[in-house]
């Protein structure tokens, strides 16, 4: 009734409202619809953290498969305190790849379980892979790092709350 009563505004019509306390979450009448989030670099960083743990997660599996199948694609390590057979491995980094996998499409929707188990699984990651370098030390270094980079991510981030001023 009240937008009949009001001339010259056609029924109907998408208006935008530019004040501060427009309706859109940004808080100066936006069209986003996803709230901000604190942290800057972090904010863009749990996406691309999130992307990373999908194809972590995925190269995991297919280094477990790798292993499971006992091609020539590792060296034999040698004696090592935590040695095991690389069977073993692959069975650890398959299940592990396939986890991850799962928590990065998690954090990629925005899943709150999924930062938690990111950071978790980013954490058995970078550890499993450290007990990994006999067998492949350049490939288990760069995945160390990546582990860090998600780790801070998803530690950092932190969204802001839809009925909270930025």
């Amino acid at each position: 009734m009240a937008e009949a009563s009001q001339p010259g505004r056609s029924r109907g019509s998408p208006v935008r409202d530019p004040s501060p306390q427009g309706t859109g979450p940004t808080g100066a009448g936006g069209w986003s619809s996803r709230p901000p989030a604190e942290g800057g670099p972090a904010a863009g960083g749990v996406v691309f953290a999130g992307v990373l743990m999908l194809v972590d997660g995925i190269l995991a599996v297919f280094q477990g498969v790798a292993a499971i199948s006992e091609d020539d694609v590792y060296g034999r390590g040698g004696d090592y305190v935590h040695e095991i057979d690389l069977t073993g491995w692959g069975w650890i980094l398959l299940i592990v790849g396939v986890v991850a996998a799962v928590a990065g499409g998690g954090i990629l929707k925005g899943a709150a379980w999924a930062r938690v188990t990111g950071i978790v699984l980013a954490s058995v990651s970078l550890v499993l892979q450290f007990l990994f370098l006999p067998y492949a030390p350049v490939w288990s270094i760069v995945l160390i790092a990546i582990d860090v980079f998600v780790i801070w991510a998803l530690a950092v981030y932190r969204p802001t709350a839809p009925g909270r001023a930025g």
